[in-house]
């Protein structure tokens, strides 16, 4: 299989999450693609890793949907999965709009502030089609909310859920209709600034609610 340039990238005393978050990430960014076989040794000598933390990190990403495993056979990247896709957005929209409502009453002037900063960072990033500094800058937007509802059970469904619609977002934020995020993150901050928790939650879900386009897609290989 091939893997990400450059080898030894992470230290020898690389923890299983840190493994985790390696492929995930590079399975999230298209680097390892739908169907892509995976093979211990090459993501070993990529990551200069024993094969222990990769192998956990692997079923905990098969757990997750992104990985499939038959033993003795196989272990490779998850084709996009519908259903999978769905299901991911229905429990992450309502984990985000569960986050406004804890977070909103005590949100602070600077985490709003942050948000604003996120946001201009976000439509930055679609105006120079840079998909990587967009997903980022709109995991940071909504950081913000998740971070300050401080809800800990909140964030490890995200966790969990999250890269399976993040497959989705870079195509979504590859188009136009990722222009159409920035006004929605706009009128959330507004709506957080004005204290308004149940307008505030309903956009935030509104904004999730956004790939269902994506997920309504029916052809071969697509993600909906």
């Amino acid at each position: 299989m091939p893997v990400p340039q450059g080898r030894g990238l992470a230290p020898r005393s690389l923890l299983r999450d840190d493994a985790y978050r390696a492929i995930r990430d590079a399975i999230v960014g298209g680097t390892l693609a739908p169907g892509e076989r995976l093979n211990d040794s090459d993501l070993v000598e990529w990551l200069g890793v024993s094969r222990t933390p990769v192998r956990e990190a692997l079923a905990r990403l098969e757990q997750a949907g992104l990985v499939q495993t038959k033993p003795g056979r196989y272990t490779m990247v998850s084709p996009l999965d519908v259903r999978a896709a769905r299901n991911a957005q229905s429990v992450t929209a309502a984990m985000h709009e569960l986050a406004v409502r804890e977070a909103l009453p005590n949100l602070s002037t600077a985490e709003i502030e942050a948000m604003r900063e996120a946001n201009a960072r976000f439509a930055d990033a679609l105006r120079r089609n840079d998909v990587e500094a967009a997903t980022a800058a709109d995991d940071d937007f909504h950081g913000v909310l998740v971070t300050a509802s401080a809800n800990q059970a909140l964030r490890d469904v995200l966790e969990q859920f999250t890269p399976v619609l993040r497959r989705l977002e870079r195509l979504r934020f590859s188009s136009l209709s990722g222009r159409d995020s920035v006004a929605q993150h706009d009128r959330i901050i507004a709506l957080c600034a004005a204290g308004d928790v149940a307008g505030a939650a309903a956009a935030t879900r509104a904004n999730w609610e956004t790939l269902a386009p994506l997920l309504n897609t029916d052809s071969p290989g697509s993600p909906g």
